[in-house]
């Protein structure tokens, strides 16, 4: 998705009341929240669980609370939250990848699970995305 993010004006709407970049607002309240389960679950500690009032809530939560911020900070910030995740996943200890622990909507899976779940949504979104580009390229 990232690849081809300059091809969309900043301030389109992807969404009702989206543009891209709180996409990826939303994208980096998701990698904090499940940067800090993973960290807690590594430590053996009970994650903290930042979504147990609902997704909705979370969702309007991860991108209210970045609301006067630029696109580049956003967008910097969304590579090193990325970043941060993908070698918190790679540096997991084996016996703590198959062990099961509360996810920050509250609910306890591994994490295989956590990731499918990400990965779908993410994929889902930038499907989204793409479309849009498609559409302004044929416009």
């Amino acid at each position: 998705m990232i690849a081809h993010l300059d091809e969309i004006e900043k301030n389109r709407k992807i969404y009702p009341l989206w543009t891209i970049r709180e996409i990826l607002a939303h994208i980096v309240g998701w990698d904090d929240a499940i940067i800090a389960s993973l960290k807690a679950h590594i430590a053996g500690l009970e994650p903290g669980t930042p979504a147990a009032r609902g997704l909705d809530a979370y969702n309007a939560e991860t991108v209210s609370t970045r609301e006067g911020l630029e696109y580049d900070h956003i967008y910097r910030e969304y590579i090193h939250t990325r970043n941060t995740l993908i070698e918190l996943v790679r540096s997991m200890p084996e016996n703590k990848v198959t062990q099961d622990f509360v996810m920050p909507w509250g609910e306890t899976s591994n994490l295989q699970v956590l990731l499918k779940i990400f990965i779908d949504h993410e994929f889902k979104h930038a499907a989204d995305v793409r479309k849009l580009i498609e559409d302004t390229r044929q416009g």
